[in-house]
Order: C-alpha cells, then sequence, then structure tokens
C-alpha cells in the first residue's frame, strides 16, 4: 500500500460521493451519538463565517431539529457560539452563516480580553509570545469557552474537521482540534462545498477563500499560502488521482510531521514518532 493510499484509507475519503447521503449520514450519526447518550442535550459548536462551521452548524440543526420533533424533548437544542478577538473583519459572514444555520440559540464570547490576559501573565513569568503563538492562544481560548459552555448546558463540543485538515494537520492542537464529536471528518474540501450547495446556503459563504486568521501580524492569512498547496489538490490526492510530485511531497510532509494531532497523548507503547 502507497502512502497516499495509506491516508485515504486512514482518513475514510471517498473519491466521489452520493450528497444527500453523506448528508442524512452526518445528521443521522449526531443524532444516533444523542440517543446513545440521552443525559446530552446540547451541540455546541463555534460559528466562524466560513465554509466548515457553517456546514457543521446546519448539520447540527438539522440532528437537533429532527430528534427533537421525532422524541418531543424540548431541551434538545442546539448552541451556535460566536468567538470573535474583538471585532472580526467578515462579521457579515458569520451573520449570514447563523441567519442560514438558524440554531436554537446563539451566543457571542469576545475571547480578546481573555487571551490578553493570558499573555499578560506570560509575559510577567518571563515568556513573550510571537504572533504565531499568540493566534494559537486565540484558538485554544476559544475552545476552552465551547468547553464552558457544553459544561454548563449538558453539552458536547463539535468539532469542524474535515480530511484535507486532518491530512494536514491544519489546526491547533488542544484548540480547534480538541473536540468531541466530528461529523464531516471523512469528507475533503471540495465535497464539503457541495453539501452546502445542496443545503442551499449563500455561495458567498463556500466560495470565500478559507482563512484559520489567527495571526495579528498577517491578518486573513489563507490557508493555501500558509501550506504551500491548494485544496484543490488536496482533494485530487485524497481523491487517489496522480498529482505533481512536488505537491504530493508537500502534502506527505504535512501528514507525516502532524501526526502527533492525530493521536491521543504519547506513550511507552507508541512508536510512531521513531519513524
Amino acid at each position: 500500500m502507497t502512502l497516499q493510499q495509506e491516508i485515504i484509507a486512514a482518513l475514510g475519503v471517498k473519491p466521489t460521493i452520493n450528497v444527500q447521503a453523506e448528508i442524512r449520514t452526518s445528521v443521522d450519526f449526531l443524532k444516533s451519538y444523542l440517543q446513545t447518550y440521552p443525559f446530552i442535550k446540547t451541540l455546541v459548536l463555534g460559528i466562524s463565517g466560513g465554509q466548515d462551521s457553517t456546514l457543521t452548524g446546519k448539520l447540527c440543526q438539522m440532528a437537533i431539529s429532527e430528534l427533537r420533533n421525532e422524541t418531543g424533548d424540548q431541551a434538545l437544542q442546539f448552541i451556535a457560539v460566536r468567538l470573535p478577538y474583538g471585532e472580526q473583519a467578515d462579521e457579515q459572514d458569520c451573520q449570514d452563516a447563523l441567519a442560514f444555520i438558524q440554531p436554537d440559540r446563539s451566543l457571542r464570547v469576545n475571547i480578546k480580553p481573555a487571551v490578553l490576559a493570558s499573555e499578560q501573565a506570560l509575559q510577567a513569568a518571563g515568556i513573550t509570545l510571537s504572533d504565531f503563538m499568540r493566534g494559537n492562544e486565540k484558538a485554544r481560548e476559544r475552545m476552552k469557552a465551547q468547553y464552558s459552555i457544553a459544561g454548563m448546558t449538558a453539552g458536547v463540543v463539535v468539532g469542524t474537521d474535515h480530511a484535507a485538515e486532518a491530512l494536514t494537520g491544519f489546526f491547533t492542537k488542544y484548540g480547534d482540534g480538541g473536540t468531541d464529536i466530528n461529523p464531516i471528518f471523512r469528507l475533503n474540501k471540495g465535497q464539503g462545498k457541495k453539501l452546502l450547495q445542496a443545503l442551499g446556503c449563500p455561495e458567498h459563504l463556500y466560495l470565500k477563500q478559507p482563512t484559520a486568521d489567527l495571526e495579528d501580524d498577517r491578518p486573513g492569512l489563507q490557508d493555501e499560502v500558509a501550506l504551500g498547496v491548494t485544496y484543490q489538490v488536496i482533494d485530487r490526492y485524497l481523491e487517489g488521482e496522480n498529482i505533481d510530485p512536488a505537491a504530493a511531497k508537500i502534502i506527505e510532509g504535512w501528514y507525516q510531521k502532524t501526526e502527533h494531532k492525530r493521536r491521543p497523548p504519547i506513550t511507552v507503547f507508541d512508536d510512531f514518532w521513531k519513524k
């Protein structure tokens, strides 16, 4: 088995999808989880205004609405959380995403004061954060807030990790990578876009350039610039196509050096890190 085949198998990516079937798979997956653990009453998700959280949010609301109608349990809710660092440049996209999702409940938590307080505490201890590391602080503060909300609402935190993101490890460890359940994990970027199209999402939300937007010195830095390869090429790789060897080397390099992000903490029984 080639490394490409190994990656595709590990991430469960299909070369082609039935869009309606994949929507149903994600919704039924969330419903089944909630039915298995009836003490869980809420799904909590941060909404950024980008493709991945918009899609995941819509699927969460569909699952909650269906299950609430089927069971009559009015305690079931989807909670969408806005987590800006001060004022967000693409706030209108966030509002458009919320209007599309129509969540049961929407909260807004400004993470900037908490991030600045953490940075100041570290400075007092002699540690000065780089701009890049401050970006990771933002991601971890967002996840911390979501877990606090989930803890107070009998909920679980939903993640937006998809196959292209999992492949490259393009997420913050114990930040947006630290979630309870990931309903779009098997989909690549283009496939997620197809699901949004089928769900009637406003076009500008899934056509916008993806950005983590974590760095102050490089605001709005596009994912594809940071990765050195486009999502279209990553998708082709995940669908089993032969791509330019230089691009394949970049993609496989990301996969190998971010393996630790896809695993629990390393123990004495692990040896993957010795490769």
